[in-house]
């Protein structure tokens, strides 16, 4: 297992690649690859439809005035949110479309920075380790585990949100199986 980069960070060397990249398996992974989305501004809707989805309209999402009396002084969009936005970000990169078999947990997330409507947030996500999946039956391996960092970054490239999430993807020797 390789350190994790600082949140907000890219490793040393690590070969940035950018939206549009397309399917990979377990064999195309290298530790330290570190894959970028484009950015996605936050918005007034974001904020209304997640707390409709989850049914929390705690003060400090939904009350401008009470917002107003807080260390912030505005309206804060739901931490949680942060999480899926950089799922679906991820989803954007398409380098697990049609690999990836299950998310296998998430770990370690941090709330670094508040999402404040008007971010505009990308994705920094850095391949941390990887491990082949034994099956049991004669053969080779069908799947591996994909160790990944996930960094929020704002526009002025500091981490907002951060943490670790595993992933389960085919090998191409799956794929034939």
């Amino acid at each position: 297992m390789t350190a994790s980069p600082s949140p907000g960070s890219t490793p040393p060397g690590a070969t940035i690649i950018g939206p549009g990249h397309r399917a990979m398996h377990f064999e195309d992974f290298v530790e330290g690859q570190v894959f970028e989305t484009g950015g996605r501004t936050i918005t007034e809707t974001d904020l209304t439809m997640f707390s409709m989805l989850t049914g929390d309209w705690n003060a400090i999402h939904s009350d401008a005035d009470f917002a107003r009396t807080t260390r912030y002084g505005e309206r804060l969009v739901h931490g949680s949110f942060g999480i899926g936005l950089a799922i679906g970000l991820m989803h954007g990169l398409g380098i697990f479309e049609g690999s990836a078999v299950a998310m296998l947990g998430i770990s370690d997330w941090r709330f670094e920075k508040p999402i404040l409507i008007g971010t505009t947030l990308r994705l920094r996500l850095t391949i941390l380790d990887k491990e082949l999946r034994g099956t049991g039956r004669p053969g080779p391996s069908r799947t591996g585990r994909i160790g990944r960092r996930f960094d929020l970054i704002d526009s002025d490239g500091a981490c907002v949100q951060s943490g670790r999430s595993d992933v389960l993807v085919t090998t191409r020797a799956g794929l034939s199986a």
